[in-house]
């Protein structure tokens, strides 16, 4: 494939997938058909079908690219020695969700009978134990709780935080924010968060 076809093969497909992402917040995944997506993306069927197999194919490759884009990015912030939540991950999170607005909303939203939602969750859930773990072996400490339950719960967290604020009206909390809250609540935990003072026990 020559530079230009390349070019013009990645023009498409950032059509196509940017025509599925508006679409589907706009009617919902099932009521979106291919005949929908190739005349917003402005191409034909038989460049549609070049690309992808089927409506759900093109989905999945939404999913994948945010998921590696994400994945990349976290590589560069993530640091497992560290002791203590740095708040950096989640920051890189919102920064990325902020670039990327509607897709997140359609993957956090469940659109697609919710296997997004769940492949991203997979995702950041296996990052969060391994870094969870890899601290806790880096500072010698012996956990309270399963921390593979520690990780999901923690992401669920993250998850509907994170679409509760792509999704609210203006004025909305800041980013750094709603980062710093979150990274308090996982220092500190929620009966500190709510005004309580630790039980002295």
């Amino acid at each position: 494939m020559t530079v230009v076809e390349d070019r013009r093969s990645r023009r498409t497909r950032g059509a196509l997938r940017d025509a599925l992402v508006s679409l589907v917040l706009e009617r919902g995944y099932a009521a979106v058909t291919v005949e929908d997506i190739v005349a917003a993306a402005d191409v034909g069927r038989a460049t549609f079908y070049t690309h992808f197999k089927d409506k759900e194919a093109l989905y999945d490759h939404v999913v994948a690219s945010v998921l590696q884009e994400l994945k990349e990015r976290l590589a560069q912030v993530l640091a497992p020695e560290d002791a203590g939540f740095t708040g950096q991950p989640v920051a890189e999170v919102f920064r990325h969700a902020t670039e990327q607005p509607d897709s997140y909303r359609m993957i956090l939203r469940g659109e697609g009978d919710g296997r997004g939602l769940r492949a991203f969750e997979d995702a950041w859930g296996t990052t969060a134990h391994e870094i969870f773990s890899a601290r806790v072996k880096a500072n010698a400490v012996r956990p309270r709780v399963d921390l593979q339950v520690l990780a999901r719960a923690w992401v669920g967290e993250q998850v509907a935080v994170l679409l509760w604020w792509l999704e609210a009206p203006e004025p909305r909390p800041a980013t750094d924010q709603v980062v710093e809250t979150l990274v308090e609540l996982s220092r500190r935990g929620r009966l500190w968060a709510t005004g309580f003072d630790p039980d002295p026990r």
